[in-house]
C-alpha cells in the first residue's frame, strides 16, 4: 500500500519548481501552505459528504483526492511519508485514548 503513496509523493516532490501551467502539483506547491491546506480541507469535506449521501465509489474517489492533497501538504512542509509511517508504528498497540491523553497541550 505505501509503495503507491511513496511513488505519488516522489512525483509530487519532483514537481516543485516546475511550470504551474503544466503541473497541478507545481501549481499547488507554488501557492504555499495556506492554499494547500484550504484545498485539503475542501477535499476532506467532500469525503464526508460522499460518505453520508453518495456511493462507495464516490467515497473512494474523494478519498484519493484527500490522500493526494495530504501528500502535497507533506511535500510543502518538508515531511516525508516515512516520518508519518514511523509515527504510526510508534503508536501501534497503544490505545487511541491513551495516546491522545499522552499528548501535551
Amino acid at each position: 500500500m505505501s509503495d503507491i503513496l511513496q511513488d505519488l509523493f516522489d512525483t509530487i516532490h519532483s514537481r516543485r519548481g516546475d511550470d504551474p501551467e503544466r503541473s497541478y502539483s507545481a501549481k499547488l506547491l507554488s501557492q504555499g501552505p495556506e492554499k494547500i491546506a484550504r484545498k485539503l480541507n475542501e477535499e476532506a469535506v467532500e469525503v464526508l459528504v460522499a460518505a453520508i449521501s453518495e456511493t462507495p465509489e464516490r467515497v473512494v474517489s474523494e478519498s484519493a483526492d484527500v490522500l493526494y492533497h495530504l501528500l502535497v501538504l507533506w511535500a510543502e512542509a518538508g515531511i516525508k511519508p516515512e516520518d508519518v509511517w514511523a509515527e504510526l508504528e510508534r503508536r501501534a498497540g497503544t490505545s487511541g485514548i491513551d495516546e491522545k491523553n499522552s499528548r501535551s497541550t
